[in-house]
């Protein structure tokens, strides 16, 4: 898989949903994963071309597992490469999550906590957007999580806007299909995540469902995330009121 390949997906949402513009300066969340080493790969080679004239900075929140702490030096080679500034915000979130308050379902509030620190360095190197690594199985499996677990119709946007931080929070790879992201990173500098709860959790159960039933539907993520991008396709109760109302 290569760049140019890979940028044609992303390219698309960046101009479908006009992610980025003259000016901004955009904070790179980076966990040390395939997702999001790709992520600042891409916006880097799209950079070198792009009508808009933009700035990039990666940011990790180390979350500080004390038994099993990082090593991010490889991640900070591969910036240098990439001539973007790195930084590193340690925090004591892994400590709070499992030592202190020891959760039994972790995710949410990590995701809370390290989203606020990350949103907050990037306030202090006076970032006006936050570029985040998710990709199109996300979307679905997100989907699923809140129908599943919360009994809701929903997923996260392509791009939002954070009121209370003054900030811009934006989903470039929203079109690129994880296996293309595994297959383009194989050879970056991805740093193990240490997390206790890595690969036992929800979202893995749900990634593991939609890959069973793609067994016997091939087409099932194109139609699912097809069904997710296009209003023209739902069609549930509150749309049935507003379209008889006036005439029953």
């Amino acid at each position: 898989m290569t760049t140019q390949k890979m940028l044609s997906p992303f390219r698309k949402a960046l101009t479908d949903f006009k992610m980025i513009k003259d000016g901004d300066k955009i904070a790179v969340g980076i966990s040390g994963g395939k997702d999001s080493l790709t992520l600042l790969n891409l916006l880097s080679a799209y950079k070198r071309f792009a009508p808009e004239k933009f700035d990039l900075v990666a940011i990790t929140v180390d979350l500080n597992f004390k038994d099993a702490p990082n090593d991010f030096t490889p991640i900070k080679e591969f910036c240098d490469e990439l001539e973007v500034p790195y930084f590193v915000e340690k925090t004591e979130i892994g400590e709070i999550i499992f030592d202190v308050r020891k959760e039994t379902n972790p995710c949410s509030l990590c995701s809370k906590m390290r989203k606020g620190a990350l949103n907050s360095v990037a306030k202090e190197k006076g970032c006006n957007k936050v570029a985040l690594g998710h990709h199109r199985d996300d979307v679905i499996e997100t989907f699923f999580l809140s129908l599943f677990f919360e009994g809701r119709l929903s997923t996260f946007a392509p791009k939002s806007y954070l009121s209370k931080m003054d900030l811009g929070l934006i989903r470039p790879m929203i079109y690129i299909e994880e296996k293309n992201i595994k297959a383009y990173s194989k050879d970056f500098p991805v740093v193990k995540n240490r997390c206790p709860a890595d690969t036992n959790t929800k979202r893995e159960e749900i990634k593991n469902y939609v890959n069973k039933i793609q067994e016997d539907i091939p087409f099932l993520r194109d139609r699912i995330f097809s069904a997710i991008k296009s209003p023209d396709r739902y069609h549930l109760f509150d749309k049935f009121f507003r379209e008889v109302d006036d005439i029953l």
